[in-house]
C-alpha cells in the first residue's frame, strides 16, 4: 500500500515503483501493465490540508481494437488531490486509492496501435495498415438502396 510522508509547513518529494499487481492487487494482474509502475510527486502542506500531486508512468501492452495486432504504449497520468490533515496517520498518507483511481480513469476507451489505425477490411479481414486489399468497399446507404432498382431510359 503506497503511503507518502507528510510535510509540515513545506514540501516533501516522493518516488516509488513496483508492479501494478503489487501496488493495487489482483485487479491489475491481467491488465497488460509491463514492468514497474513508477510514481513521482510531492506532498505540500498548504495550511488547512495536504496537497498530493505528481504523475504515474507505466507501459501497457494490449491488442489494438481496430486491427487486432499486439501493441504497447507508454502512459503518463497526472494527479493532484487534497487530503484532510486528519487522514495522516503517523505523518503518512495512504495514497493507494488515489493512484488506483487515477490509473483506471486514465485508460483509453479504445486501445489503438496508432492514432490513425485503419483497422481491418470488413470484407476480407486484411490489415489495412499494411496496404490496400483490393476489395470493393463501396457501401450503399440502405435508405437509398431501392433507387438502384430504377432504370434510366432515353
Amino acid at each position: 500500500m503506497p503511503k507518502v510522508q507528510t510535510a509540515r509547513g513545506g514540501k516533501v518529494p516522493f518516488e516509488f515503483s513496483a508492479t501494478a499487481e503489487k501496488l493495487f492487487g489482483e485487479d491489475f494482474a491481467a491488465d497488460g501493465f509491463e514492468g514497474d509502475v513508477k510514481i513521482f510527486g510531492e506532498v505540500e502542506d498548504v495550511g488547512r490540508c495536504y496537497v498530493v500531486r505528481g504523475n504515474i508512468r507505466c507501459k501497457k501492452s494490449f491488442t489494438c481494437d481496430r486491427c487486432l495486432t499486439p501493441a504497447t504504449a507508454n502512459q503518463v497520468h497526472e494527479f493532484e488531490e487534497e487530503f484532510d490533515k486528519s487522514e495522516a496517520v503517523d505523518d503518512l498518507i495512504d495514497v493507494t486509492e488515489l493512484l488506483h483511481d487515477v490509473l483506471l480513469a486514465g485508460q483509453p476507451m479504445k486501445n489503438l496501435c496508432k492514432t490513425d489505425c485503419k483497422g481491418l477490411c470488413p470484407k476480407c479481414g486484411a490489415n489495412l495498415n499494411e496496404g490496400e486489399c483490393g476489395c470493393d468497399n463501396f457501401v450503399v446507404d440502405p435508405r437509398l438502396a431501392a433507387l438502384q432498382q430504377l432504370v434510366i431510359r432515353n
